[in-house]
């Protein structure tokens, strides 16, 4: 707690200090997500992603060099030094410890909701997140790979190895066609704790069934989702969930 004898700023001690420097950057955070927000709420989600793509390359740049002149690090491009020059296997760790936070962040929003209120609306504003992040994150990796406007399931497979979950779960694919393959959840961290805590499974089929026909669509429109099992569809030892995707020309 910051001593309420402390009126402006420039009274805090070190410790207040690195605490609202911390503050500013999860308010810039938020900021930066509420635009989105409202531009999807004012203009629609393609737009959205239009204005997202030139505001998102701009603000990085300018924040990063920013920062980088205060903490004496240079810019390389749009990337911060240090990680060009971190050691490879390091930098995959960070990657990695990042996909966990993620996760993590969103189990303590799910039980921020479901103690302060119930379980009902912890699931019901979690399906409704899901349908807001999933399509956002298929933009970003079709973005980051430079994928086309239909890379058809190649495509898919591809991206869906660069998803958050990618660098947490682990994943495989299975009963592949010309037209369709079967994508399966080996190994689920959410899952995989519950099961190790002698719990029955997380329900997640319906925020799966968002999840996953919204990336698709988001990667490419013509692929449609399929739900093989998710719990709490009882399921085999080898898998948590299962989904086939189809591409339907």
């Amino acid at each position: 707690m910051i001593d309420k004898s402390v009126q402006i700023p420039q009274e805090l001690d070190q410790e207040g200090l690195a605490r609202l420097t911390m503050d500013f950057l999860h308010r810039t955070m938020m900021h930066h997500a509420l635009w989105y927000a409202e531009v999807i709420h004012q203009l629609g989600q393609e737009k959205a992603f239009e204005v997202l793509d030139k505001a998102l390359a701009l603000s990085s740049k300018i924040q990063l060099t920013r920062i980088g002149k205060t903490l004496g690090f240079e810019m390389k491009d749009d990337i911060p030094a240090p990680f060009l020059e971190m050691d490879k296997e390091k930098l995959a760790a960070l990657k990695d410890a990042l996909a966990i936070n993620w996760l993590a962040n969103d189990g303590v929003w799910f039980q921020a909701v479901e103690f302060s209120e119930n379980m009902f609306d912890a699931k019901r504003c979690n399906d409704s997140c899901w349908a807001q992040f999933s399509p956002l994150e298929a933009w970003s990796i079709k973005r980051f790979l430079g994928l086309e406007e239909y890379p058809g399931l190649e495509g898919l497979k591809r991206a869906l190895q660069f998803r958050l979950y990618g660098s947490i779960n682990k994943q495989s694919f299975a009963e592949e066609t010309d037209n369709s393959f079967l994508f399966l959840m080996n190994d689920c961290r959410v899952q995989s704790a519950r099961k190790r805590k002698g719990l029955d499974d997380y329900p997640c089929k319906s925020g799966g069934m968002i999840e996953y026909s919204s990336f698709a669509k988001g990667i490419d429109s013509r692929i449609k989702s399929e739900c093989i099992g998710c719990p709490p569809d009882a399921h085999p030892e080898e898998w948590y969930c299962a989904w086939r995707f189809t591409l339907v020309e």
